[in-house]
């Protein structure tokens, strides 16, 4: 069963390796992160490492038993008890309720782990696979997402609002 685990320096090699062999099929939905993402791979990897350090941002992998990472779960902007979720799942995973379940278990985690009570996504309208992740793990529409947010399309907002969880803790987002 694959594991959703926070991000760590470890894991670079097979989130570079993810991206990588998943590029065509991520560009087909949402805005291609270009080639200048991947030359300048491991300075932004580190400056990912500096967010969820900093508490900017929790950043997750969900790791197959086998080794390789099936997708990416992340907290961005964390700020005053909300965040933006963002998510990208391997092409050889979609369509098996893996995204829904790593959704909803980050959902547990944000309001248990980093004390969130609200968490917010976007999508592009022709991303309907994300809008039914977003919806089975209790999303509502919340109204248009700026195109320039999109990488130019138009899209929606999508939220959710957690149930209070466990006070956030020393070096979690949000604790003290």
């Amino acid at each position: 069963m694959p594991e959703l685990e926070r991000l760590r320096a470890g894991h670079a090699p097979a989130v570079l390796a993810f991206e990588l062999a998943n590029r065509a099929y991520f560009a087909a939905a949402v805005p291609d992160r270009g080639d200048a993402f991947f030359d300048a791979f491991p300075d932004r990897f580190d400056a990912l490492m500096a967010e969820q350090e900093a508490g900017v941002c929790a950043f997750h992998v969900l790791v197959d038993p086998d080794g390789p990472v099936l997708g990416r779960f992340n907290l961005m902007d964390i700020e005053d008890g909300a965040a933006e979720l963002g998510y990208r799942v391997a092409e050889h995973a979609a369509g098996r309720g893996v995204a829904t379940a790593a959704v909803r278990e980050l959902c547990r985690l944000a309001a248990d782990r980093y004390g969130l009570r609200v968490l917010r996504a976007a999508t592009v309208h022709g991303n309907v696979a994300s809008q039914r992740v977003l919806a089975k793990a209790g999303f509502v529409a919340a109204g248009p997402a700026d195109p320039v947010h999109l990488g130019g399309k138009p899209g929606t907002w999508y939220q959710r609002d957690l149930p209070a969880g466990v006070q956030a803790g020393p070096g979690a987002p949000g604790g003290r």
